[in-house]
């Protein structure tokens, strides 16, 4: 097993009450983008291409500290489990998809633009929070950075494969008309290098390097928990940028964020619990059942964002669908959380 649960009871100020913090964070994000409308062009303005860079170097400090704690050289030994790893892809790239597909056609058939955004959320396979939301709940490291690098790959070869199936084609053929989505694989790939690739490169320096020149104990028990407050302060950091980019909106039109909140909810919710419990079923230890639950729940909506303004344009219905992804994902899989180590009471034996 991982971690005692009592493990928990050590952890700081700003991981233990880390759900009220994110909540304030989301709170003065939106007050932000409310009281000063302009200030999402003027983050927009901080942009490379299709990169923020605010939301790049929240997002790659928030990256860095679990990544740099992984035992890479121990990874070789989990994808040994083949059972596990095609469950895992499964769940992610193929019942994930479907499932939000699904889920946004049938609550926003009146609003395509919305249900654009929902699918784009649900295409994204997670490549970066899951570490954080796994590394909570004191899930397995290795296998969850694995699974990561895994999304990542798939998503560099597959995204705008999968927006052309489930968007372009898929909703035409429901009835809701030709659908331009051109999304490049070199944009995307670039993405995923940007919010992966940079954290896990400094990881690996990081670890390896001190390895090397201080040694284990010292990495262990002198950096990696020193390092390790940049994760929730940068969490907390890229949530309020994120959430001022639409915070008027937010505010002026509460019944469309209702809409698009109901089936993001329902996803969310649905993923975590159906992956835990087969998960469970198949005799899957604690912590490898919670990175692969949190991997199937959790979506890059970073990703989702930068393709919907990229397409779209900041202000158009696809980018407002696509920044409620974090508003209920954040908070929702934070209190998973909780119930994941309550589950890890009940139905393991912690040793």
């Amino acid at each position: 097993m991982n971690k005692p649960l009592e493990k928990v009871q050590g952890l700081s100020l700003i991981e233990r009450f880390l759900t009220l913090w994110i909540f304030l964070a989301i709170v003065i994000g939106v007050l932000l983008g409310y009281v000063y409308p302009h200030l999402a062009e003027v983050i927009e303005s901080l942009s490379i291409g299709t990169t923020s860079i605010p939301i790049a170097i929240g997002l790659i400090l928030m990256m860095y500290p679990p990544l740099a704690k992984v035992k890479y050289e121990e990874m070789g030994k989990i994808f040994k489990n083949f059972k596990l790893l095609s469950f895992s892809l499964i769940q992610n790239w193929i019942v994930g998809p479907i499932v939000m597909w699904f889920l946004a056609i049938l609550f926003l058939p009146d609003y395509p633009g919305y249900m654009i955004g929902v699918i784009l959320v649900g295409l994204a396979r997670c490549i970066a929070m899951v570490i954080v939301w796994n590394e909570l709940a004191e899930g397995d490291r290795e296998l969850a950075v694995g699974l990561v690098a895994f999304n990542a790959i798939f998503q560099i070869f597959f995204y705008a494969i999968y927006i052309y199936i489930f968007i372009t084609l898929g909703l035409k053929w429901i009835g809701v008309g030709e659908i331009q989505a051109e999304v490049s694989i070199v944009e995307a790939a670039k993405t995923v290098f940007i919010y992966l690739g940079i954290p896990f490169i400094m990881g690996l320096i990081t670890r390896y390097g001190s390895l090397a020149i201080k040694g284990k104990v010292w990495f262990e028990e002198v950096l990696a928990p020193k390092i390790s407050y940049l994760t929730p302060s940068a969490l907390l950091f890229t949530i309020i940028v994120m959430f001022s980019l639409k915070g008027q909106y937010i505010v002026e039109l509460p019944l469309h964020v209702l809409r698009v909140a109901i089936p993001l909810c329902i996803y969310f919710l649905f993923m975590w619990f159906i992956t835990f419990f087969i998960a469970y079923k198949l005799r899957v230890d604690y912590p490898k059942a919670t990175a692969v639950s949190f991997t199937a729940a959790s979506n890059d909506f970073e990703l989702a964002i930068a393709v919907a303004v990229a397409i779209w344009g900041i202000q158009s219905d696809q980018a407002f669908a696509t920044v409620i992804g974090p508003l209920l994902e954040v908070p929702i899989l934070i209190s998973l959380v909780n119930v994941a180590l309550k589950f890890q009471k009940r139905f393991y034996k912690l040793v």
